[in-house]
């Protein structure tokens, strides 16, 4: 069985990651089960392993974490949820490729609650929607904006980090930074889309779909 929890209140960057940490080497010595937390965190920047140093375009802006998560960097702040999520993969396969795969599933049966399509695309981390109420792109592409994250890491193939769903964060928060390194797209949320979607109401849909992708919660 999978522990839910709910952290209510902005919780602390660094003193979570440290749960986090160690949640997942308790999973992975058989002291805990598994668990996803659900959280919001204060305004802040987080660098990914890939983050490169001129992606971070207002670096005095709000507190920067070296995040230890692969990708680049990312915003986290009040108005978007984040689910971290440590898994065993001991027990639900060894595929890296396919645990990715099964966190994008999740957020997209997620907003399918909300009927909004999330979509993936190669070679951008992250689920998108494409929004045809904008002016096309650069060679007439439509125009797709980010609307969650995705950055994890395993540890004796225990999972931690995980992802983040914009609800209704400060969009101009994330003007700081070139999210995930993408310059060419933008970002949006839910209410930014015109849906009047509570931070509760993800989190319900977040619970009834989880076993879609990853089983029995």
């Amino acid at each position: 069985m999978v522990e839910w929890t709910h952290l209510t209140g902005l919780s602390d960057y660094a003193g979570t990651l440290a749960a986090m940490e160690a949640r997942a080497a308790a999973i992975a010595e058989g002291r805990a089960e598994e668990a996803v937390w659900l959280l919001e965190h204060p305004p802040l920047y987080t660098a990914g392993t890939s983050a490169r140093a001129e992606d971070l375009t207002d670096p005095g802006r709000f507190p920067v974490h070296v995040a230890g998560r692969g990708g680049q960097f990312t915003y986290h702040g009040p108005g978007q949820r984040v689910a971290y999520v440590m898994l065993d993969l001991n027990t639900r396969g060894r595929d890296v490729r396919a645990f990715v795969r099964r966190l994008e599933d999740w957020i997209i049966a997620a907003l399918a609650e909300f009927n909004v399509t999330g979509e993936v695309r190669p070679g951008r981390v992250g689920v998108w929607v494409t929004r045809p109420d904008k002016a096309p792109g650069p060679g007439g592409a439509p125009r797709e904006d980010k609307i969650a994250a995705i950055g994890v890491k395993l540890r004796k193939w225990v999972s931690f980090h995980g992802i983040s769903i914009n609800v209704e964060p400060d969009l101009s928060h994330f003007d700081g930074i070139v999210p995930c390194g993408i310059r060419d797209h933008g970002v949006t949320s839910l209410v930014d889309l015109g849906l009047p979607v509570t931070m509760d109401d993800l989190d319900l849909a977040l619970r009834a779909t989880f076993g879609r992708a990853f089983g029995a919660p």
